[in-house]
């Protein structure tokens, strides 16, 4: 046994050698043969090209792979910077939007302040809000306006569109202005077209509803609510907002000031309407009394 081992091992060792030498001869020809410059050897390149490479096709499919692989990762690579990249500039716009806006909601409500024309008798003062010293209970607002500017408990406060509600308490440099919003607020409106009269009570919700409405059937959604001037406390034909209806059916209002960003109020001076005193002259003009028979 040992010595049929021994006579293989013989044998293997120069068939290994010799295989060797020929793949070395072989590769020493196939370089020798494709670095001649003949056109005989350039038909014969051109020959064996045509037969041989069409035939590694599946060993080059994973090469091909590896490198679409490789090149697909970078493409993914660059995408994914000028993703980031992108994003970053959109952030970057978007504060610049807000900003925008903010500018454009405040020029917006300054050119209101300065150009809302209301009863002609009626004059404004215009303040800003200083902080909101509202609570889950209790919404109100500060003004930088008091009663070094003449103002009045009960007058109207308006953000130069719609109602925002009224001054309770005023200091020297200070004024206190209890929204509509809040629950103690009670606005007689009138709500048009119908002409229907109305209460907007607040109940501490954005949208307040609407009670002691005479006929609620000929209000719809959409109709605008207006302060009628009942009791004296605000002027009638002030804008309150539109009237919706909650999910349980219920009309509320839709309160056309912009509570989010209430930065610049207009206090309406209303000193009240002056009191009649000779009814009579108001229902008949003085006329001269006619005897029978003259």
């Amino acid at each position: 046994m040992a010595k049929d081992r021994s006579s293989s091992s013989d044998y293997v060792a120069p068939i290994r050698r010799l295989l060797t030498a020929v793949l070395a001869l072989a590769l020493i020809a196939t370089f020798i043969v494709w670095r001649i410059d003949s056109p005989r050897v350039e038909r014969f390149r051109a020959q064996v090209t045509d037969r041989i490479v069409p035939n590694f096709d599946w060993a080059m499919a994973p090469v091909t792979g590896t490198i679409n692989l490789v090149r697909n990762f970078r493409s993914y690579q660059r995408i994914a910077e000028q993703n980031a990249e992108l994003r970053r500039e959109l952030r970057k716009m978007q504060a610049w939007k807000e900003a925008a806006v903010q500018l454009e909601q405040e020029n917006a409500r300054l050119l209101d302040l300065n150009n809302v024309r209301l009863d002609p008798r009626l004059t404004v003062i215009s303040g800003m809000v200083l902080a909101d010293s509202g609570s889950p209970f209790r919404q109100s607002v500060l003004l930088n306006v008091g009663a070094r500017d003449g103002l009045v408990d009960g007058w109207a406060t308006m953000d130069g569109i719609g109602l925002v509600g009224r001054i309770s308490g005023v200091a020297e440099n200070t004024a206190r202005v209890i929204l509509l919003t809040d629950a103690s607020s009670r606005i007689p409106a009138t709500i048009q077209p119908s002409g229907q009269r109305a209460i907007v009570a607040g109940d501490n919700s954005a949208n307040p509803p609407v009670d002691f409405l005479e006929n609620p059937d000929l209000v719809r959604p959409g109709d605008r609510v207006f302060s009628s001037g009942d009791g004296g406390v605000f002027p009638a034909g002030l804008l309150i907002g539109e009237v919706v209806k909650d999910p349980g059916g219920r009309l509320r209002v839709r309160l056309a000031a912009d509570y989010e960003r209430l930065e610049f109020l207009r206090v309406l001076r209303h000193y009240g309407n002056e009191p009649v005193s000779d009814t009579a002259q108001i229902i008949t003009p003085d006329q001269p009394v006619t005897r029978v028979g003259e």
